[in-house]
């Protein structure tokens, strides 16, 4: 038990909200599930995620710039979308993004990603309910694309903002960096490396006084290499990715959709799948309705993911429009 000066210091308060920590970073998957960031690293999107985030180097239809931010200079219209999933344990992940073409070799987008866990029962060293604490953490991106002939180059700069507990919060700022090339009209290879220079600096000296000390934390650096190919008929995809990381793990995502009707598409992956431990990998599907109805195209997606171990399960609702 901590104290300073004869006062008790809420160590036990913070136990418990390194607690339900766990159970957010239980949403990530392989040993990188300990490492900061671990939210930013389950997905974006209804459509993403349906996809086994093998998105990296996807080109067409709505694109965020959070797989590969090379992908934006590769947008037709301007693109809103907001996105809600239902999680178990008390655990929330949402997103927002707005991208468009600056013209026709260029693109921009800018997007939010939230997460949290709420609800975490407080008790006093007694063993007395105190009061209900949450903590969040979030993403700022902004993502930037150019073409250059075949070959399009993008950047991301983003923005972490982590709350843990009162007094205790950190930032970083990080870069993504991706290139994306069409071998054919049907084909297409890509890569990026992620959260460069990215890490959070802790400093307790707020809530332990004399006992506090300042800590850095590092977010590991991923690289992927990705490919794609579009079929004619039906609207079919498919994609496929490998991603390793400074930390020694690597995993592969595989995804794929198809449109057998002009309103519908449907898509299913693999995500997760660590080839040192392969029982990880889990199955995603989803799916989107688009109507023509106005000059907004409005489309609902969904997806439905299966955490490892078939433990819980996800729901991600998404709703775009084309401006």
């Amino acid at each position: 038990m901590n104290h300073d000066g004869g006062k008790f210091l809420p160590s036990n308060k913070l136990h418990i909200v390194l607690t339900a920590l766990f159970l957010l970073s239980a949403m990530c998957y392989g040993q990188l599930a300990a490492t900061p960031g671990a939210f930013s690293r389950m997905g974006f999107g209804g459509r993403g995620m349906g996809m086994g985030n093998a998105m990296t180097a996807i080109r067409t239809g709505e694109n965020s710039g959070f797989y590969n931010p090379a992908a934006v200079a590769q947008l037709k219209h301007q693109y809103v979308s907001i996105s809600y999933s239902a999680l178990s344990l008390d655990r929330s992940l949402n997103s927002i993004f707005y991208s468009m073409p600056i013209d026709t070799n260029a693109g921009i987008a800018f997007g939010i990603l939230n997460s949290g866990v709420s609800n975490i029962d407080g008790r006093d060293n007694d063993g007395f309910r105190t009061e209900t604490y949450s903590v969040s953490e979030n993403e700022f991106f902004l993502s930037f694309a150019l073409r250059v002939r075949k070959l399009t180059i993008g950047l991301t700069t983003k923005l972490y903002y982590y709350s843990l507990f009162e007094k205790l919060s950190s930032t970083a700022v990080g870069f993504d960096a991706g290139v994306l090339l069409p071998l054919s009209e049907h084909l297409t290879v890509a890569a990026t490396v992620k959260d460069l220079n990215a890490h959070y600096r802790w400093e307790t000296s707020d809530l332990y006084g004399q006992y506090g000390n300042s800590t850095m934390n590092k977010f590991p650096t991923r690289q992927t290499i990705g490919i794609a190919y579009q079929f004619s008929e039906f609207g079919g995809l498919l994609s496929a990715e490998y991603e390793r990381n400074n930390r020694q793990t690597s995993m592969v995502k595989i995804g794929g959709e198809i449109s057998p009707i002009e309103m519908l598409t449907l898509r299913a992956g693999i995500d997760g799948w660590d080839l040192k431990t392969p029982d990880q990998a889990h199955p995603t599907f989803g799916f989107t309705l688009q109507t023509d109805y106005t000059d907004w195209k409005p489309s609902l997606n969904y997806a439905y993911i299966l955490e490892p171990y078939g433990l819980f399960t996800i729901h991600v609702i998404s709703l775009s429009v084309i401006l």
